[in-house]
């Protein structure tokens, strides 16, 4: 049976709030940035992940320590509330965010480089039917 835990985390950061969803499957965590724009109302937030989920892009395969094990509703609502009144993200949540961002960046500089050298072949056999139309008549 597959055991699924999840939590949504938002937080003020900068200009702008964000959100952070970690989800774990079996003992792999997987994370997930949403950036909102101004400070969203749970409704608004529960319609985002609603009307958006296909669209979220998560990091996949961090390792957890953790066990899952059965917890009483009433422990689980204590907990719950625990962390409530937490502030900020967890640090295998940071880690894997930026590694997603670090994947995301390198991804970026290969495409990049790849229509780079395309407009660069393409420019160059451009210049060379230039210069065949130029010698044709001659």
């Amino acid at each position: 049976m597959q055991r699924i835990q999840s939590k949504l985390t938002v937080f003020y950061e900068g200009p702008f709030w964000v959100g952070v969803y970690e989800r774990i499957v079996d003992g792999e965590m997987e994370v997930c940035k949403i950036t909102f724009g101004s400070e969203p109302k749970d409704y608004e937030v529960y319609a985002f992940l609603l009307q958006n989920w296909h669209q979220l892009r998560f990091k996949k395969h961090v390792q957890t320590n953790e066990k899952p094990k059965q917890v009483s509703p009433k422990r689980m609502q204590r907990m719950i509330t625990k962390q409530l009144r937490e502030r900020g993200v967890g640090t295998k949540s940071q880690q894997a965010i930026k590694q997603q961002q670090e994947e995301g960046k390198e991804e970026r500089k290969k495409q990049t480089k790849l229509q780079r050298e395309q407009a660069k072949r393409q420019r160059f056999l451009l210049k060379q039917a230039k210069k065949k139309q130029k010698h044709r008549g001659h």
